[in-house]
């Protein structure tokens, strides 16, 4: 079998879908060894992807493109897929072949785009509501993150319920709970404090950082703690009203933002954090509550459908616009060790629960279907009769 995944991710700086592309096809590669797997992309490499060390049987390919294939979806990488014989092609973010020429799989990692339009520049909410039913429908399978993302799809996407699978992802194994000693020259180098509240994501609006924000004013009024609230990830969009809001506060002092960190850096944090808090308004899955759990922090998060799946009973959940509840959970567990230490272990074993292995096996039983539904005839014959997407 030769399987080719979408390396787009993977051209720029990793967040959570590039971080997907990376582990699942390691995984993958590593769980069949008889089989070839090609991450391929019209756009060059970034030079750390390059450095990692990848097992024999997969492969980084950077295809040249002229006028014409550099339209990707539409005519390049449907040339690509047909020449190399694909036995499947995954599309790890949102996009497939818009030609059929091979059975394809596509990840939609959640559907914010479309349910929550509100928190992105209207140009890319444009563009999705524009080419994502054209590649629910090039589809032969589609996976989702969750079983909330599964349904949401079912529901807004109108898919067939047989198109549709839930593969759960997991913490990477970087994400391991680290000693303070060893933490300590990272906290000193990015001039974090003893006992702080822990952020980790882009900085955008779905992410709700408003919400925190002011539970943390609320915390610094109202208690004796001063903890540092440090908030990692990439200035994303839309992000001027969170800023001004900041400096209106007053507790600009007791922020502070470290920007994108590498993996060893985050691990240090999360292994550190007295408190780490998730408010976002929608997830599709939510990987850094899950990294968070998996270095030993007790977690705060929103209580969503894709956060309680994932988390279980493992965090705190508070309604993601009930500032206040927000404010009282986190004070919980700065007054109480005992309650700290308490969901710090049930973190660690809800974490350990989860497992790339996991995900690529699943994931290949998900390629199975695929290519037994397009070689059968009746992906073609149902798609001609009906749309499915």
């Amino acid at each position: 079998m030769l399987v080719g995944l979408d390396g787009i991710p993977l051209s720029e700086p990793l967040t959570g879908v590039g971080h997907y592309t990376v582990e699942l096809s390691r995984a993958l590669s590593i769980k069949k060894p008889q089989d070839e797997f090609e991450i391929v992309s019209p756009r060059s490499f970034l030079e750390s992807i390059c450095d990692i060390e990848f097992p024999e049987n997969l492969s980084l390919v950077s295809a040249k493109v002229n006028a014409l294939s550099r339209h990707w979806w539409t005519l390049g990488l449907p040339r690509y897929a047909r020449r190399r014989k694909f036995s499947v092609f995954h599309g790890t973010n949102y996009e497939v072949p818009l030609l059929r020429v091979c059975p394809s799989v596509l990840t939609l990692h959640d559907l914010s785009l479309q349910l929550y339009p509100e928190t992105h520049e209207k140009r890319r909410v444009w563009r999705a509501r524009r080419r994502l039913p054209l590649m629910v429908r090039a589809a032969t399978a589609i996976i989702t993150p969750t079983e909330s993302v599964r349904r949401e799809v079912l529901e807004h996407l109108g898919v067939s319920p047989e198109k549709v699978f839930a593969v759960p992802e997991a913490a990477r194994e970087v994400f391991r709970k680290v000693s303070a000693e060893e933490a300590r020259a990272v906290l000193e180098r990015l001039g974090v404090e003893e006992g702080f509240l822990l952020f980790v994501g882009t900085v955008e609006p779905r992410k709700n950082l408003a919400a925190l924000v002011r539970a943390f004013v609320e915390i610094l009024r109202s208690t004796n703690f001063r903890p540092q609230l440090v908030i990692a990830g990439r200035k994303g969009w839309m992000t001027n009203e969170l800023f001004e809001m900041i400096e209106a506060t007053g507790v600009k002092d007791r922020l502070l933002f470290t920007d994108y960190l590498a993996d060893e850096d985050l691990r240090a944090l999360y292994s550190s954090a007295r408190v780490f808090v998730y408010p976002s308004l929608y997830e599709g899955f939510g990987l850094p509550p899950l990294e968070a759990m998996a270095c030993g922090a007790p977690v705060v998060a929103s209580r969503i459908a894709s956060i309680e799946e994932v988390t279980k009973d493992a965090a705190l959940l508070v309604a993601p616009g009930d500032v206040s509840s927000l404010a009282r959970s986190i004070i919980t567990l700065l007054e109480d060790e005992a309650a700290r230490g308490r969901l710090s272990n049930a973190g660690l074993r809800r974490a350990a629960e989860f497992s790339w292995e996991r995900t690529a096996r699943l994931t290949m039983e998900v390629y199975e279907k695929a290519i037994a539904r397009f070689m059968s005839g009746q992906y073609r014959l149902r798609e001609g009769m009906r749309d499915e997407g």
